[in-house]
């Protein structure tokens, strides 16, 4: 029994006292299998896009505090600031809707019908100028160059 004590909770690293190293399999295929079962089980690096309805309900759920908030989080698979972030979202929604004037609210058309009805009114833009010039040398041959009848 030397003179020299270990301090308490600590352990010294010492060439005596290493540990052998666990056991790792040897079979290949039993190691694939458990990593393939871990990153299916795992929802890290999986991101998951959750619909307004969803997050709506989330925010319902979290505001009426029948279950702990954390409870809610574990079962949704979200963080906290996620929470923070839904929050954040319905609360600016609410206050856009409650900007807004009264009255009708301006349709919204679809993208591809915007470009379509667009293509139509250039084309007819373009149909009315060639028009226009067709009436202007009519005019000039019948009136003599004057605009007035």
């Amino acid at each position: 029994m030397g003179g020299r004590r270990e301090p308490k909770g600590a352990r010294r690293a010492t060439v005596g006292d290493r540990r052998p190293p666990k056991k790792i399999a040897e079979n290949k295929d039993a190691m694939q299998t458990n990593i393939e079962t871990k990153a299916e089980g795992s929802a890290q690096g999986k991101r998951r896009k959750l619909s307004a309805e969803k997050k709506f309900q989330i925010f319902i759920e979290a505001e009426r505090g029948d279950a702990p908030v954390g409870e809610l989080l574990r079962r949704e698979g979200i963080y906290a600031s996620d929470l923070a972030r839904i929050r954040a979202q319905v609360k600016d929604g609410a206050l856009d809707r409650l900007r807004a004037k009264p009255g009708k609210r301006p349709a919204v058309v679809a993208e591809q019908e915007y470009l379509q009805i667009k293509r139509e009114l250039e084309e007819k833009e373009r149909a009315l100028a060639e028009l226009s010039v067709e009436l202007a040398i009519q005019r000039k041959k019948t009136n003599g160059g004057s605009w007035e009848r």
